[in-house]
């Protein structure tokens, strides 16, 4: 082969390399979701409220967006906030507040830290409403992946 017909050859093949291993594509977006219930509580409480959690999180910019509908609550929502690291069964810290308007839908945004990140995507997380009438939380629901 001639010695052009090589070079052409071999910046062919570095092209192809560089455009296979190039930047990583970007990581797609996952959703969450939450059922939310005094029976979740930890412990349990009888309350008729209800309520569900919608989530997005962007992997890329560690963003958090979500909506939380709820109803038939004993009075006005006084706090709610994303808990973890925890599973199902037991009581967690704080781990991202709620801000802005509680009235339902409740909707917000939120950049994660690395730690919130994997709680989130690892099961480890749940959100909770809290009311006077139940200042440790009237509805709570964990958040998991939706499917």
């Amino acid at each position: 082969m001639p010695r052009t017909t090589y070079c052409f050859a071999l910046a062919g093949s570095l092209a192809a390399m560089v455009l296979l291993s190039g930047s990583p594509t970007a990581a797609a977006s996952m959703t969450f979701k939450a059922s939310l219930s005094g029976a979740n509580e930890v412990p349990p409480i009888s309350a008729s409220g209800k309520g569900s959690l919608s989530a997005t999180f962007d992997p890329a910019t560690k963003l958090l967006t979500y909506t939380v509908n709820y109803s038939g609550l004993s009075g006005p929502v006084t706090a709610a906030h994303f808990h973890g690291p925890s599973d199902a069964k037991h009581n967690a810290p704080v781990m991202v507040p709620v801000s802005g308007s509680l009235t339902s839908p409740m909707k917000g945004k939120a950049t994660l830290t690395d730690a919130q990140a994997a709680a989130l995507r690892g099961g480890r997380m749940y959100f909770n409403v809290h009311t006077a009438q139940h200042k440790p939380g009237e509805i709570r629901g964990q958040v998991t992946a939706a499917k």
